[in-house]
């Protein structure tokens, strides 16, 4: 079957990070803003270099740093993929300890699609790693679109609930049960589709080929 990805959506559309409450979302766009100001320059780049290296506009980077604008789930990927940082490093608030409770409560929930798919990040944000590990749900019949990760990277995905159909490239789909697994190179462009009635639910494990964070 062939890859399923939708057409590209002009820069600023398709899937926002979506929390819930007013105050949460300007908070979290703050955040990010504050992380991507921090993160490029230590690394050195200006905004006129990081929109060559990521293909987002100076404009745009200008309006995430300071707060201005909520950046979508794909646009911070192409940024974290030109600072060569994970994506969790733009959510990252607090300092690193030696146990942390990760109460759902409490979670930082990306919201994309209009809440039709969800991330809850299931390790802290703030320490280096080569291992990350996310909750993914997936509304009845939605199909989610992924960018291309970071040369290296791979996904080790599992399903709990639910029927997901996995497209990655050009291969052949993978329809994957309750209880199926799946491990693929995740950079090329890659789509989970719903393909039953009810919320999928999926865990997924991100690995690097090089040290993060």
């Amino acid at each position: 079957m062939a890859d399923r990805a939708p057409p590209e959506k002009p820069e600023g559309e398709g899937s926002t990070l979506d929390f819930p409450g007013a105050e949460a979302g300007a908070n979290l766009a703050a955040l990010v803003g504050r992380n991507l100001r921090r993160l490029r320059i230590r690394q050195g780049h200006s905004l006129e270099r990081l929109a060559r290296l990521s293909g987002v506009s100076r404009a745009m980077l200008g309006q995430i740093e300071t707060g201005k604008s909520t950046p979508t789930i794909s646009l911070l990927w192409k940024v974290a993929n030109a600072l060569s940082v994970p994506f969790s490093r733009l959510l990252a608030d607090g300092d690193v300890q030696r146990v942390v409770l990760l109460r759902r409560k409490q979670a930082k929930i990306l919201s994309a699609s209009g809440g039709r798919f969800t991330s809850r990040a299931l390790f802290p944000f703030d320490e280096e790693r080569r291992v990350e590990f996310y909750e993914l749900r997936l509304a009845p019949h939605h199909t989610e679109a992924a960018e291309p990760h970071s040369p290296g990277t791979r996904e080790n995905l599992i399903v709990t609930q639910g029927k997901v159909e996995i497209v990655v490239g050009q291969e052949p789909s993978c329809l994957l049960d309750a209880g199926d697994a799946i491990v693929f190179e995740a950079d090329v462009p890659h789509s989970y589709r719903n393909a039953g009635e009810e919320e999928a639910v999926m865990y997924l494990v991100m690995t690097y080929i090089t040290t993060v964070g």
